[in-house]
């Protein structure tokens, strides 16, 4: 696809331009997250099962719970967090419309301001509002003022669904690397291929958010590391004491 008809005019290629981007960006770090705490959550379950006990259907049944539990509460959490800011957002724009109808100068008055205030002068200030004004007021209003484009709001299924299933694809791994090598080296296995999923993780994340790609990894896999060798630890003592 040709660069110049997919972005605007002086748009550097690598720079998000299109619509939609805020709720393509909330769909990944909601699927980032959960994928993040489904590795983690049942790592650590099933790390402090397996070195209680070496019955595969215990860890099995352990494990299970744990995706299916933890898949539900984060598409819970994550839809009733995301339906408050949903209903947050509608509401300050069914306000702003309010404003609109029965104080349109008012309005276009604080539109010239504000882009006056990032630079402007006061003519081109308002020439900028009214233009603006006159092609979508609406949504002018909305970006300038509330940050928010009333096209791409955040979507709560869309959230939820995406941490639900990117929670159960990450917990799946732990679980698999629990069960399917031999009882010497479940424990070994699980560690190292949980260590890298969390540094893969890590890194997606951190890529998303434009950060430090070292650092992000780094807390990841030394969180999950702790994690599992706490879990790891209380099972042990778990399994000696014969709970």
């Amino acid at each position: 696809m040709d660069e110049t008809t997919s972005a605007p005019a002086g748009a550097h290629p690598h720079e998000p331009h299109a619509e939609g981007l805020a709720s393509k960006l909330n769909w990944l770090r909601a699927g980032v997250l959960g994928a993040n705490d489904g590795i983690v959550s049942t790592a650590g379950l099933v790390v402090g099962v397996a070195a209680a006990t070496t019955s595969t259907s215990a860890i099995f049944t352990a494990g299970i719970a744990g995706l299916s539990a933890g898949a539900i509460s984060m598409a819970v959490g994550e839809y009733v967090s995301v339906s408050t800011q949903r209903d947050s957002e509608r509401a300050l724009l069914a306000k702003e419309q309010r404003e609109l109808r029965e104080e349109p100068e008012f309005e276009l008055a604080e539109l010239a301001g504000i882009y006056q205030a990032k630079g402007l002068s006061a003519d081109t200030a308002r020439k900028v509002a009214e233009e603006l004004t006159a092609h979508d007021a609406f949504t002018a209003h909305a970006e300038a003022e509330l940050g928010l484009n009333p096209k791409d709001l955040t979507n709560p299924w869309q959230a939820a669904f995406s941490s639900a299933v990117s929670f159960t694809f990450g917990a799946l791994l732990p679980l698999l690397a629990i069960l399917l090598p031999p009882v010497p080296l479940r424990i070994p296995i699980t560690f190292a291929a949980v260590l890298v999923a969390l540094a893969a993780t890590g890194s997606v994340s951190a890529r998303l958010g434009g950060s430090e790609r070292g650092r992000a990894v780094l807390r990841v896999v030394i969180g999950g590391a702790l994690a599992m060798a706490v879990t790891y630890g209380i099972g042990q003592l778990a399994g000696v004491a014969g709970i």
